[in-house]
């Protein structure tokens, strides 16, 4: 009888062999258990550990890739090699300060220019080691202008020693920096060469992932809505293509659900950031994560819920506005929302930056009664828009702008910068945003005595607020539609303010001065009661006043 046949046993051989071909497999998980395996049996050489030190990193085991990284520092030196050590101080310096750990980051950047200093070789590390000095003049030192400067010679250092790696991540930052100079589509041509080339995949992985999720983020913060989904759907396919991938998953999972959550996918936005939320995730994909479950569950009408998401977000580091004054807004406490959305706004000097709290100050100033202060958010956001050239912040914009002219009895004024904004956010595929205008639009064509065409943007905005189960502005429509039920005689408040001062005495132009309105609307709101009154004259609309004692 022949002796039955068994598997190999593993050996340190086996362990390399099968590390090696996960890695070119991009099997990060696999290829990091193989040879940290292989790596306990028999310490692994220059090569070999570089390899433990990328997958340890790019399946999430980031305390793993530095102890690796470490390691083959002090190899690299030990052997004279001081560029490759130079190099491995380098992606270990560069990796700490991605993840927000400062003093270890910056100590092994030092390390990284000290041994560079051993040698006097014309190096690309000499570029990789001016991306750090670019960041902080862009980000830290608010000199773009110089930064810009710094990543222009680190493109000229790339392009001469033919390294994709370093160009790519230089062109990012010449990005960065022409959108914080105010140059936002030369920012975003920048960003879009860089991004053109990690979808080729000539890329390291790690700097494929760096790449793309700078883009996005800034794509994001400059509202380039249709740049950050086509982005996004780009990284998310990239991420699917490798499922043991840790390193950039969580981000890549918050992005995707802040485009759910534009277009309504509210439901599957949830899932995205739930996910996000791994054991091993950074401080600042948590933060963005419970951000935007919070945003949904507000939305939702979940108020304990996206309490608690926003308390969570806070204490991982992100700020909590405007959603939280939004919140505060919902739950009727008009103080804490006002106070908040303030204070936000007095620590806001970047323009963009405020462009993230000022449609929030018009909605709750208007909500409060602060109509001279909603009036300048609005008119900032109006400037904002002219500089930016950015249809999402026009959109923006024009919303806070017709809000402002309905509260202020202005609906004829009203319309047309709402219809402009209703069809920019429908353009962008966004129909939460796009219902909230229809309903303005709707308030505004009651204003002027189209009750049927108001009624048309009121049943529209409610089969959309139905879909996302966003109670909040259901129960809102409903108080609209009660209120509109209980005005005497269809007479909308502006209508009936307009009476009494007719019944007054008062002439169009006596009222228009008075209310601050133009004379021609008043014109209108005096032909509108004309109309419901059934009455032809003053004199018969202030007898009609006094009859049914509406003066």
């Amino acid at each position: 009888m022949r002796p039955a046949s068994h598997p190999p046993a593993m050996s340190p051989a086996n362990d390399l062999e099968r590390g090696r071909a996960a890695y070119a497999s991009r099997a990060w998980r696999d290829a990091f258990d193989a040879l940290a395996n292989a790596d306990r049996a028999q310490p692994l050489d220059d090569a070999d550990l570089e390899l433990l030190g990328w997958s340890a990193g790019l399946s999430g085991h980031d305390e793993d890739m530095f102890g690796a990284f470490e390691r083959l520092h002090r190899l690299r030196s030990e052997q004279g090699d001081h560029v490759p050590a130079a190099r491995a101080a380098f992606w270990l310096g560069f990796r700490l300060l991605f993840l927000g750990e400062m003093g270890r980051g910056t100590g092994w950047i030092a390390q990284a220019h000290r041994s560079l200093e051993r040698c006097s070789a014309d190096c690309v590390e000499r570029g990789y080691l001016r991306i750090p000095e670019t960041r902080a003049l862009i980000v830290r030192d608010r000199n773009p202008a110089a930064g810009l400067e710094v990543a222009e010679t680190i493109v000229q250092i790339a392009d001469r020693f033919h390294d994709e790696d370093l160009a790519s991540i230089a062109r990012m930052l010449q990005g960065q920096a022409h959108l914080a100079l105010g140059a936002q589509q030369r920012g975003l041509a920048s960003m879009d060469e860089a991004m053109l080339v990690a979808t080729t995949g000539r890329l390291s992985p790690m700097v494929t992932g760096l790449v793309y999720c700078a883009v996005i983020s800034a794509c994001h913060n400059v509202y380039a809505l249709d740049r950050a989904r086509e982005w996004t759907a780009v990284l998310s396919a990239w991420c699917e293509s490798q499922p043991q991938l840790a390193a950039f998953n969580g981000k890549c999972r918050v992005h995707r659900s802040e485009i759910l959550q534009l277009q309504g996918d509210w439901e599957e936005a949830i899932t995205e950031a739930h996910h996000a939320v791994a054991p091993q995730a950074p401080s600042d994909v948590v933060a963005a994560a419970q951000y935007q479950e919070a945003e949904i569950r507000r939305l939702r009408g979940e108020f304990a819920e996206a309490e608690a998401a926003y308390h969570q977000a806070s204490r991982h580091g992100r700020d909590p506005q405007p959603g939280l004054a939004l919140l505060r807004l919902a739950q009727g406490n008009h103080g804490a929302a006002a106070a908040q959305i303030r204070a936000a706004l007095d620590a806001a000097r970047d323009p963009l930056v405020r462009t993230r709290y000022l449609p929030a100050a018009v909605e709750i100033q208007l909500a409060t009664g602060d109509r001279a202060a909603a009036t300048d958010a609005a008119r900032e956001l109006a400037q904002i828009a002219e500089t930016t050239h950015n249809e999402i912040v026009e959109a923006m914009a024009a919303h806070a702008t017709g809000a402002v002219r309905l509260a202020a009895g202005d609906a004829e004024h009203a319309i047309e910068p709402l219809r402009r904004s209703f069809a920019l956010w429908q353009h962008a595929a966004a129909p939460y945003l796009a219902a909230r205008i229809r309903v303005l639009i709707g308030d505004a064509l009651r204003e002027r005595g189209d009750d049927e065409g108001a009624a048309l943007e009121r049943e529209a905005a409610r089969e959309v607020f139905r879909s996302l189960h966003a109670a909040p502005d259901l129960a809102r429509l409903e108080q609209r539609g009660a209120a509109r039920n209980d005005r005497p005689f269809g007479l909308t408040p502006r209508e009936l303010e307009v009476l009494r001062l007719v019944a007054s005495g008062r002439t169009n132009r006596a009222i228009s001065q008075e209310l601050f309105l133009s004379e021609k609307t008043v014109d209108r709101h005096v032909s509108n009661i004309f109309t419901k009154l059934d009455v032809s004259t003053r004199a018969a609309a202030t007898a009609f006043a006094f009859q049914h004692k509406l003066n």
